[in-house]
């Protein structure tokens, strides 16, 4: 059967930054896969850790992310990668003058996907890499000689002053040209002052700097669209169902709570929470490429790639579900039983965090300490607590992105192309995919092969009676202490197990 967006890509050479992140490798993962007649796909490199790009490029062919490729006999695809030496936080994308040229000469269709993810960075940064750097891939593309799309893959949270948003281009939060004035003539400490005046209502510089990057798609007069993701959190189906390698979001308390080591986490768990698989955000990037060069009035279409108001998720869905998911999917490395309760503020999670993170952090690392080993639980959950204020405003925010175009797009597609490149998320049933995020969190970030289940489940027995009996012991000492304080009987101080047991419930 014919595939109108196969054809399009057949042969083609595609120039991607950002290839060696959670959302870059699964892209490429899937042109390779689904479409294996593309020519040549460029990968932005930097040198790393003292491994040079070419070192760097056969690690990352090692990723989980191509074992289909390898059951399905393809993996002479990734021969098709070749790596560039470069930077997207330096002048010219860092590129020297003949891989410059390569580029303009062979590439057809560019995915820029670099950005700092880390909302502690600095202004300064951000303005370099997120803003500075889309322009540096603009300027790129307007010298490409046949450029069919660039696909510039933004966020939903770049209108996060908004709680309800379209998809089209909103107004500069800022004038960029002063900005730039502003950047180079202050220094960083003395740009972080002035941070907040700049970004205004804007929860970080992140959000700030991605929309003015949308500005710079827009004013490069090129074909292009924009791809606005949420939240990005594991694979619904491809490659594998549960697939991940990120430990942003859902995933990553998922990790900790396997561990045993995350037991608390603040949620709003009435409000919609706007996640999205990583795979129906790489379809959407690929599909959108085809789009722009099917559009004739060659229009910059923005994408929202969200869940909010077609499928929306809410935490009271999976409350119940989720500690039964641990315990069914439990691992041979975890320190202790997992539980995991949601507390409806920070307030409550940082009371309840002093005693079931941080004491049992200290008392774990010391003993770790002895041991001879590297104490990371007080580190951990120190961090935990210093993001909490950075991220309050996305925890307990509720946010409506409108995504019409985007179902708009996948209608327009043949049959045979929704289902190779499916944008649909309303099929999705959530508490399925949390059973096998679960699932991927084991096999893909905690590193636990599904032949050790047995001896995890066995193990998870263990720390079951370990767990209950540290409770008995701990409810008996207090009613002790009780007893002896107030030169009392048993009898008359039993209440105490009940209120202590219900007082206790609540953090």
């Amino acid at each position: 059967m014919v595939s109108n967006v196969i054809d399009f890509y057949n042969d083609k050479t595609i120039f991607i930054t950002g290839g060696t992140g959670f959302l870059g490798i699964c892209l490429i993962e899937k042109l390779l896969r689904s479409i294996p007649d593309i020519k040549n796909i460029y990968l932005l490199l930097r040198p790393k850790k003292g491994k040079q790009i070419d070192e760097r490029l056969e690690d990352f062919k090692k990723n989980s992310v191509f074992d289909r490729l390898k059951e399905e006999n393809k993996i002479e695809l990734l021969k098709k990668l070749i790596p560039v030496a470069g930077d997207i936080g330096e002048e010219n994308l860092g590129l020297s003058s003949s891989d410059r040229l390569t580029l303009v000469e062979e590439v057809q269709i560019v995915f820029h996907s670099a950005a700092t993810l880390d909302f502690e960075a600095d202004l300064k940064t951000n303005i370099n890499i997120n803003l500075l750097g889309t322009r540096r891939v603009v300027q790129l593309c307007q010298e490409i000689r046949d450029l069919k799309a660039l696909v510039h893959i933004s966020s939903a949270y770049v209108n996060s002053t908004l709680c309800e948003v379209q998809e089209y281009l909103y107004p500069a939060p800022y004038d960029v040209n002063e900005l730039f004035e502003l950047e180079e003539k202050l220094d960083n400490i003395t740009l972080e002052t002035k941070k907040q005046h700049i970004i205004k209502d804007h929860p970080n510089s992140y959000t700030f700097t991605k929309h003015l990057a949308e500005h710079e798609v827009k004013n490069g007069g090129i074909s292009a669209a924009i791809v606005r993701p949420s939240m990005i959190i594991g694979s619904w189906k491809e490659p594998i169902p549960g697939w991940t390698i990120s430990k942003n979001g859902p995933q990553g308390f998922l990790m900790g709570a396997s561990k045993g080591v995350v037991r608390r986490l603040p949620v709003a768990k009435e409000l919609i929470y706007d996640y999205i698989p990583v795979d129906i955000v790489v379809n959407n990037i690929i599909i959108a490429a085809y789009a722009v060069n099917q559009d004739r009035k060659k229009e910059l279409k923005v994408y929202h790639c969200t869940s909010s108001t077609c499928n929306p998720f809410k935490w009271n869905f999976i409350e119940s579900k989720i500690n039964n998911y641990l315990h069914t999917y439990p691992l041979q490395s975890a320190v202790w039983y997992p539980h995991l309760k949601f507390l409806s503020s920070i307030f409550l999670f940082k009371i309840s965090a002093i005693f079931v993170h941080l004491i049992p952090a200290y008392i774990l690392d010391t003993v770790t300490k002895l041991a001879g080993g590297r104490p990371i639980l007080v580190r951990l959950h120190t961090n935990i607590n210093n993001s909490l204020n950075r991220l309050e405003k996305f925890i307990f925010t509720e946010w409506k992105f409108y995504n019409t175009r985007t179902i708009e797009l996948h209608n327009s597609l043949s049959d045979h192309d929704k289902n190779l490149f499916n944008l649909d998320i309303k099929p999705l049933i959530w508490e399925d995919y949390f059973v096998n995020l679960t699932q991927g969190v084991r096999t893909y970030l905690n590193k636990e092969s599904p032949k050790t289940l047995a001896k995890a489940r066995f193990k998870n027995k263990i720390l079951l009676v370990a767990h209950v009996g540290l409770q008995f012991a701990l409810l008996g000492l207090i009613w002790w202490l009780i007893k002896t304080i107030f030169a009392s009987t048993w009898t008359k101080t039993g209440f105490i197990i009940p209120f202590t047991y219900f007082l206790f419930d609540q953090f």
